[in-house]
């Protein structure tokens, strides 16, 4: 007879189980009728690509709850601007409203995104498998990568901008920004800032916790 797991990892379960059925839901539900069916479609490609991969993984090679919950978060933001377009989401609007600004700010959420997951996990990455001993280099190196995902991301754009023309409009969602770019990283940059500084506490004791 098989002996029941701890509550800490039964509970932990539980929590993966639950985001990744949210996350699935999500997606599902923003596939029925997005605003343009290319835009959603390349908006939540990271998701389809990366679900597959947490799912395989999680037993093998488990990480944090806070990077998995927090990928789940990625996840989230990716597929609501793939479901409206970024320069469409409600919530961007209400956000525009309320601080008074020239455009529909969603995107930089996504970007702020964009650079804290990518810094996290790069950060667990170097940590857990000891590729790096010092927390110092590990920040380092967490917020050049995250900074690098950014830069092809961007050069992505360009390219979809350069192949679909006018029809990439959705796709970029720069909504007549001519710094948008740059803005994009920047906001890039200030997500994978607060992975190794803000979260550097919480995210040590979750890996400790997680090697034993």
């Amino acid at each position: 007879m098989a002996r029941p797991e701890p509550p800490r990892i039964e509970s932990r379960r539980r929590l993966l189980a639950g985001l990744g059925l949210l996350v699935f839901t999500a997606l599902v539900a923003s596939g029925v009728s997005p605003y343009d069916r290319a835009t959603w479609l390349l908006e939540v490609a990271p998701v389809l690509l990366a679900a597959p991969v947490l799912g395989a993984t999680w037993r093998r090679y488990p990480l944090t709850t806070l990077l998995y919950a927090l990928i789940a978060l990625h996840m989230g933001v990716l597929i609501l601007g793939g479901a409206y377009t970024y320069a469409r989401v409600p919530l961007g609007f209400w956000l525009q409203e309320a601080l008074h600004l020239g455009r529909n700010p969603y995107d930089k959420i996504g970007h702020f995104m964009q650079g804290l997951v990518p810094a996290m996990v790069t950060r667990e990455v170097l940590l857990q498998r000891g590729y790096v001993s010092s927390r110092g280099m590990a920040a380092f190196l967490s917020v050049c990568v995250a900074m690098a995902i950014s830069a092809v991301y961007e050069l992505i754009e360009w390219g979809v901008a350069l192949a679909a023309g006018s029809g990439a409009t959705d796709f970029l969602g720069t909504q007549g920004d001519v710094w948008d770019t740059q803005s994009d990283m920047f906001w890039a940059l200030l997500g994978a800032m607060v992975a190794v500084t803000l979260l550097r506490g919480w995210h040590d004791r979750q890996m400790k916790a997680l090697r034993y």
